[in-house]
């Protein structure tokens, strides 16, 4: 027994330590805080939130039942080649500061990041200039050529839109060097924790339950819509709330779409807010293993029409490899889809302006 007792020990020391270091690394900003107090309040009122977390409109499984955490951890690590570009990802230099903005227009930055001028007004969604997708910086790294944009060339930002609380959309050191520029984040119950706790004050936060409204100037308008999703930053989900949005913007209508499995909330948004101008809908970082929280390709297709949307802008690709498939899969089967479809569709560059209903890049630039 007593030639035990050292080797036992020892493990109990080993593991102490292993989650005393844990949960030290944990405390850092760039995991952000929990809703309390009066945050927490609201969200406990809100018809999405049960048992200790928010819910989405259909049972939803982060991982399909029966996925093997061990084949999944296999795959990662023996990804296939064509899971990153093979060169860096070409990109279009674009002065945002003087961009014109008589029409809304567009700059799309790669995955889910984008910039909308509309008559003086500047909006900027997901914003990730950091490099990387992650909370540690050799996790998650952007394609070579794809994070060409940073904060130093963002003019002043009148909206700042937040879909979800996940790193890919949420990114905490964008996020510090942006608050200066900012005049208000718009943003998901309980998404407002984080931001507080990196200095954003109170009063320049407007959180959303699903279906809320924002009167922002009399001809602007922004709505929460549900998505079909999940939240953390941490190993608890479900504290904060994902949302997409419908912006009525000088008489246009976009959404906004954040990561958002397919369901029947399309149809329902559709038939309530559309037809819109132009959808922005997420395309790509899915798999075989969570397909109810990431859409296939084709069924972007599918979301697109429920949505009655006029023209579809496919994001959430092009940055970064989050999913096992290839790095360019999702936009060839979307357009081949799409095309099938007789659905419009837009395909910029990153940092290629798009003019809503005027001008819509089409090339293939992605066979470079």
């Amino acid at each position: 027994m007593k030639r035990l007792r050292k080797p036992m020990l020892l493990t109990i020391l080993i593991v102490t330590g292993l989650i005393a270091t844990t949960f030290l690394f944990m405390q850092q900003s760039t995991f952000g805080s929990d809703p309390t107090t009066l945050r927490l309040e609201r969200i406990k009122r809100s018809p999405n939130y049960r048992d200790g977390a928010f819910q989405n409109l259909e049972p939803t499984e982060v991982m399909r039942k029966g996925a093997s955490y061990t084949a999944l951890l296999w795959d990662n690590l023996n990804k296939p080649k064509d899971n990153t570009p093979p060169k860096p990802i070409p990109s279009v230099r674009t002065d945002l500061k003087t961009l014109p903005d008589s029409i809304p227009t567009v700059v799309w930055f790669g995955h889910s990041s984008y910039l909308i001028k509309s008559k003086g007004i500047t909006i900027l969604v997901d914003p990730v200039f950091s490099g990387n997708a992650s909370p540690v910086s050799f996790v998650g790294g952007a394609y070579p050529g794809s994070n060409v944009y940073g904060v130093d060339d963002m003019p002043d930002i009148d909206m700042l839109v937040l879909s979800h609380d996940h790193y890919d959309h949420l990114d905490y050191k964008t996020i510090i060097q942006l608050i200066p520029k900012v005049k208000k984040f718009y943003t998901a119950l309980g998404v407002g924790a984080h931001l507080e706790r990196w200095g954003v004050p109170a009063d320049r936060i407007v959180e959303f339950d699903w279906w809320e409204s924002n009167r922002v100037t009399p001809d602007i308008d922004l709505t929460a819509v549900p998505a079909r999703h999940f939240s953390g930053r941490s190993f608890a989900r479900g504290k904060t709330l994902w949302t997409a949005f419908v912006l009525k913007l000088h008489g246009y209508s976009l959404y906004l779409g954040g990561d958002s499995g397919y369901g029947k909330h399309f149809r329902e948004i559709g038939n309530k807010y559309g037809p819109f101008d132009l959808a922005i809908l997420e395309c790509g970082q899915y798999g075989k293993d969570w397909p109810t929280i990431h859409m296939l390709p084709e069924e972007v297709v599918i979301a697109a029409q429920d949505l009655h949307a006029k023209t579809v802008l496919p994001v959430h690709w092009a940055k970064f490899s989050l999913a096992l498939h290839g790095w360019k899969e999702p936009i060839e089967r979307f357009t081949i889809r799409a095309t099938e479809q007789k659905l419009d569709v837009t395909t910029p560059m990153i940092g290629e302006p798009l003019v809503v209903g005027v001008t819509y890049p089409r090339s293939l630039w992605w066979n470079y």
